[in-house]
C-alpha cells in the first residue's frame, strides 16, 4: 500500500543574497511497511527531504501526497497534528530534556496528544527498549546509546506509523550502535515504516531500499535483497502478516481527512494541567533566574501594597478625627477668634448668648444645639499639675462631638442649671495628672477652683497641633460664671438632622443671626462670625488623602511596570535558551498554541508567585512603619486583590511578546539551533 507520494518537490534556502537549491524536482514513493534508507554526501539535500516528508519543513513547489490525500497546503497547526499522531521521530541530537527523567521525555507526545492518562504506554515503550532500570534517570545519567534508546521509546509512544531516523547512529560508539540499528530493524520486521538519513554504508545495510542524492536530486533508487529473496517478494509477504486488509479504511486516510475537515476524531489538545506542570518544572529547574525576575514583581507589589497601606491608613485616621467632630456639624465662632489684636467698631464682633442659642435650635432641620466658652487652666492634684484647655459646653455636647464617657459619665440638665463643679477628663490630662490612679469621684483644682472628677474622656488622638486629649469638660456655665468669668458664648456647635440639609440649615443660621445682631454690611457680616461647614471640611479632607494615596500607589506602580520589563527580557532569554526545546516540542507534536500557553504560564506563575511575596513583604513592611514611625496603616483587601492582579496582568502583557516568539519558531531551524 503506497502511502507516501512525492510529485516534483522543490526547496529553496536564501543565505544572504545568495539561494541554495536544497531540493530540485525530487519525486519519490514510499509504502507501507518500507525500510528506506537515504544517503549522499554533506549539502545533498538529504535531510532536508526527511523534513519534508515527516511536516518538519515545507517544499517551496510540488505536491505531497500522504495516504491519497494532498496535504501540501496544510498549516502549522495540522502538520503538528500528523506529526503527533502519525509520526516518530529519532535525532542523532537525541534532543532528550536534560532537566526531567527518562520517563517524562518518552511521555511528552502523549501530553501534547491529550492521552496524559495513558502514561504507562512510556513506560511500556521504555521497556521495549530495555530500559526499564533506568527510567527515573536523567539524560545526563545515560549513556549515548541509551539515550537514543529513550529516544526511540518517545518516538514509539504514540504508536505511530512511519518512524524519521535522522542520523540516529551518529554520535554512538559501534556497540550502541549496532543495539540501536536493530532496535530499528526489529520494528521494521514488525510492520513499522521506517525512513532513515544516514551517510554510512554499514548503517543503510539495515535498510532494503537506499535513496541516493546529490545536489538536491536523486540520482539512485535501490532496492535490497535479504537473504537472497527479492525486497518485491519480502513486502508481499509481510503485507500479508502485518498490512490490513484492502478493504479495511485506510487508516493514513482516515487521520488525514479528520485534520483537514478539522473533525475531532480521536483529535485531542493537552490539557492546562500538563501545560501548567511544563511550566512549573522549566521555572524550577532555573531557580536563579526565576528569583530574579520575581524579585521585580515582588519589590513592585510590596511598594504598591506598603504605599496604599500608608494613604488608607491616613485616610482612616483623618475619617476618626472627623468623626470626633461629630457628624452633620456646623461650628459658629465669634469674629472675635479670627479677629484678635485687630480693632473694630461697636457691633462688629457677634456677642453670643443662650438667647442665640435658643433661637437657632428653633430653626427648620437642626437637632441639637450646644453652646461653648474655652480658656486655659491648670489642673492640680496633690503634687502633680497640668496645663491644659478647659471647655465649657451643654449636656448634648457628648453626642454631638462623641464624647460620651468611657469611664464614669457626662453630667446632666440640672448640674448645668446649678453651675456644679463637676469635670470631665481627657486622657492626656488622665496620664499627666492621676497616672495609673482611677480618676472617678477624686477632686482636682482648676484654676484653685475645686472640681470632681466624674468621667473619663474617650481618646481622640490629634488634630493637628492640638492634641484633642488634653482638656477637662465641665458645665458651660460653670465655665462662664465660676471659672474663666465670660459673660458671652465663644461658639455654637449645631447638628443638622440630616446632610441634605446643611445647605439649607446654614443659610438659616446666617440670616437669623445677621437679623438678630443688627448687621448692616456684608463686611460686618464677615467680620462678626464664622460658620463653618463640617462636611464640606471632611469631604475635602478626604478627596485629599484618596488622591495622595492614589498618587502613591500610581509611583509604586511604576516599579511594578519596571518589573513587568524584567520578566519580558528574562522570558526572551528564556526562548533564547531553550530554542532547541521549543523545536523539539514543535517536532512531537506540540501547536503554536501549546507552545504559547507554556510561555504565557510560566510568565503569569512567576509574577503571580512574586506578587504574592510581594504582598506578605508589602504588608510587613508596612506594619514595621507602624511600629517604628508611629503611622497609621492599613492593609486593604481591595489593595492586596488590586497588587495580585495587576502582577497577573504584568504576566499576561509582558510574557506575550515572548511567548508568540516562542510559538513562532521554526521547529527545523530550532533544532539546529547552537
Amino acid at each position: 500500500m503506497k502511502i507516501i507520494e512525492l510529485k516534483d518537490i522543490g526547496k529553496t534556502y536564501s543565505t544572504g543574497k545568495a539561494a541554495v537549491a536544497a531540493l530540485q524536482g525530487v519525486s519519490l514513493t514510499v509504502e507501507e511497511g518500507e525500510f528506506l534508507a537515504i544517503m549522499g554526501p554533506s549539502g545533498s539535500g538529504k535531510s532536508t527531504l526527511l523534513h519534508i516528508l515527516g511536516f518538519l519543513d515545507r517544499p517551496d513547489s510540488g505536491e505531497y501526497i500522504l495516504g491519497g490525500k494532498n496535504i501540501t497546503g496544510l498549516t502549522d497547526n495540522q502538520s503538528a497534528i500528523l506529526r503527533n499522531h502519525m509520526m516518530g521521530f529519532v535525532f542523532q541530537q537525541f534532543h532528550l530534556l536534560p532537566r526531567i527523567s527518562s520517563l517524562e521525555n518518552a511521555e511528552l507526545p502523549l501530553i501534547y496528544a491529550g492521552k496524559r492518562h495513558m502514561k504507562e504506554k512510556a513506560m511500556e515503550r521504555i521497556n521495549d527498549v530495555g530500559l526499564a532500570q533506568r527510567a527515573l534517570h536523567r539524560p545526563n545519567e545515560l549513556s549515548g546509546g541509551e539515550q537514543q534508546r529513550i529516544a526511540i521509546a518517545r518516538a514509539l509512544v504514540n504508536d505511530p506509523l512511519i518512524i524519521f531516523a535522522d542520523e540516529p547512529t551518529g554520535n554512538l560508539d559501534t556497540r550502541s550502535q549496532n543495539e540501536i540499528m536493530s532496535i530499528i530493524a526489529e520494528l521494521n520486521s514488525k510492520g513499522k515504516t521506517i525512513i532513515m538519513v544516514t551517510h554510512e554504508e554499514e548503517v543503510a545495510g539495515y535498510a532494503r531500499r537506499i535513496i541516493r542524492m546529490r545536489d538536491g536530486k536523486v540520482i539512485a533508487d535501490e532496492a535490497l535483497h535479504k537473504d537472497g529473496i527479492p525486497l518485491g517478494e519480502i513486502r508481499r509477504s509481510e503485507k500479508k502478516k502485518n498490512i490490513p486488509d484492502e478493504k479495511t479504511a485506510n487508516p493514513i486516510s482516515v487521520s488525514v481527512d479528520a485534520i483537514i475537515s478539522g473533525s475531532r476524531l480521536d483529535i485531542k489538545r493537552a490539557e492546562f494541567t500538563d501545560h501548567f506542570r511544563q511550566a512549573f518544572f522549566s521555572i524550577i529547574s532555573h531557580k536563579m533566574r526565576t528569583a530574579l525576575s520575581m524579585l521585580g514583581i515582588l519589590i513592585g507589589v510590596a511598594a504598591v501594597i506598603a504605599m496604599l497601606a500608608l494613604g488608607t491608613g491616613a485616610q482612616e485616621s483623618i475619617r476618626k478625627q472627623l468623626a470626633s467632630l461629630g457628624s452633620n456639624l456646623l461650628m459658629i465662632r465669634s469674629g472675635s477668634h479670627h479677629l484678635r489684636g485687630v480693632s473694630l467698631g461697636a457691633g462688629a464682633i457677634a456677642r453670643f448668648t443662650f438667647q442665640d442659642v435658643d433661637a437657632i435650635s428653633k430653626l427648620p432641620g437642626v437637632k441639637c444645639v450646644s453652646p461653648n466658652v474655652s480658656g486655659s487652666g491648670q489642673v492640680v492634684y496633690g503634687n502633680k499639675n497640668w496645663n491644659t484647655q478647659v471647655q465649657g459646653v451643654s449636656v448634648k455636647y457628648a453626642t454631638m462631638r462623641a464624647a460620651v464617657p468611657t469611664v464614669g459619665r457626662f453630667f446632666t440638665e440640672e448640674e448645668v442649671r446649678m453651675r456644679a463643679r463637676v469635670a470631665l477628663v481627657g486622657t492626656t490630662v488622665l496620664r499627666q495628672v492621676f497616672g495609673e490612679e482611677n480618676p472617678i469621684d477624686k477632686y482636682i483644682k482648676i484654676e484653685r477652683v475645686n472640681f470632681k472628677v466624674i468621667g473619663i474622656l474617650p481618646e481622640k488622638g490629634a488634630a493637628g497641633p492640638r492634641d484633642q486629649d488634653d482638656v477637662v469638660i465641665i458645665p458651660v456655665t460653670t465655665g462662664m460664671y465660676r471659672l474663666l468669668g465670660k459673660q458671652y458664648i465663644d461658639s455654637i456647635d449645631v447638628e443638622v438632622s440630616d446632610i441634605s440639609l446643611m445647605d439649607e440649615a446654614e443659610k438659616s443660621i446666617n440670616e437669623l443671626l445677621i437679623k438678630r445682631h443688627r448687621l448692616a454690611t456684608a463686611k460686618e457680616n464677615q467680620d462678626a462670625f464664622e460658620i463653618r461647614n463640617m462636611a464640606d471640611i471632611k469631604q475635602t479632607l478626604e478627596s485629599t488623602t484618596k488622591t495622595i494615596s492614589m498618587l502613591l500607589g500610581s509611583i509604586a506602580a511604576i516599579s511594578l511596570l519596571v518589573g513587568g520589563i524584567g520578566i519580558m527580557n528574562i522570558m526572551l532569554v528564556s526562548v533564547t535558551e531553550r530554542t532547541r526545546e521549543i523545536g523539539l516540542r514543535k517536532a512531537i507534536g506540540a501547536r503554536e498554541s501549546d507552545i504559547m500557553l507554556q510561555f504565557l504560564i510560566e510568565s503569569v506563575t512567576m509574577t503571580l508567585s512574586g506578587g504574592i511575596a510581594g504582598v506578605l513583604f508589602g504588608t510587613g513592611i508596612a506594619m514595621l512603619l507602624a511600629v517604628v514611625a508611629g503611622w497609621t496603616i492599613k492593609v486593604s483587601l481591595f489593595s492586596i486583590l488590586l497588587a495580585t492582579t495587576f502582577s497577573i496582568a504584568i504576566g499576561l502583557i509582558f510574557g506575550l511578546w515572548p511567548a508568540r516568539q516562542a510559538a513562532k519558531l521554526d521547529p527545523i531551524e530550532a533544532l539546529r539551533y547552537e
